[in-house]
């Protein structure tokens, strides 16, 4: 895998609580950080790491651009700026973040602007975000599979995706998965609870386990210091397969996060 199996979402953390969160979390062991344009915390998760004193080699940062930035000139341009408020000279993944067919957006166009910054050295990968199946693979005819690291998608035992999931793993691309506890619903549901008291867990680290062990990487977000230890210790959990199995029954095809402009017609 290109991307690191466990980092730190960052979306809705802004100001002083996006800075106290990601020092903490690098205290404690990260060393994946995940931002993006439309969160207006760049600026803040660079005075974090600045602070931390952790050098950049050792970090594994990610940005996504936003809609209004996917002209090719801008694309480049606010990916300098990104890059400027991360106070770095090159992140390790740059995504675009919505396929926003309803727009007009030209993915042709748009992955050859942002493979144009990898060989700018601006970003080391690059990737998508929220792209289903037909999207991906204008995305891979665009610019060549070799060039697309990751489908970052909302996943959790809520919404498994099967179709897209399966299609980018035949593909070998990382499949990320954000909004893995779906705002926290899933942490009530009874079959996470009872598998979390077998395995002496919390409903969360279980499911963080279960996407783990599919292969994904996760991006978990908080702001407590013992949530960010809780969710590193899921990747030493390990589910049974009948415990797998009880959490696939779980998928109700349930999405959180589907902008009418931006979100594609999901598989």
């Amino acid at each position: 895998m290109i991307v690191p199996k466990m980092g730190m979402g960052t979306f809705r953390l802004t100001g002083a609580t996006v800075i106290d969160a990601v020092q903490t979390a690098l205290e404690v062991g990260y060393r994946a950080i995940d931002t993006a344009q439309i969160y207006g915390n760049e600026a803040e998760i660079g005075q974090a790491i600045a602070n931390s004193g952790v050098p950049h080699h050792e970090l594994f940062l990610t940005t996504k651009i936003w809609t209004e930035n996917y002209a090719p000139e801008q694309l480049i341009l606010s990916l300098k700026q990104s890059l400027q408020k991360l106070g770095t000279d090159a992140v390790n993944l740059t995504l675009i973040h919505w396929p926003a067919p309803l727009l007009g957006i030209q993915i042709e166009e748009v992955m050859q602007a942002l493979l144009h910054a990898k060989q700018l050295g601006l970003t080391e990968h690059i990737g998508i975000s929220n792209f289903n199946i037909a999207l991906t693979q204008q995305a891979i005819n665009s610019i060549g599979l070799e060039h697309i690291a990751t489908n970052q998608i909302e996943l959790s035992p809520y919404l498994q995706n099967q179709p897209l999931v399966a299609y980018l793993q035949q593909q070998e691309i990382d499949v990320t998965s954000y909004m893995t506890l779906a705002y926290g619903k899933v942490l009530q549901d009874p079959v996470l609870n009872t598998i979390a008291q077998q395995l002496n867990a919390s409903p969360a680290q279980v499911a963080l386990a279960w996407a783990l062990q599919q292969g994904y990487a996760v991006i978990p977000s908080s702001t407590q210091r013992t949530h960010l230890l809780a969710n590193l210790k899921a990747q030493d959990l390990q589910l049974s397969p009948e415990q797998m199995q009880a959490i696939a029954a779980l998928d109700r095809n349930s999405r959180e996060v589907n902008p009418e402009q931006l979100a594609p017609e999901w598989d």
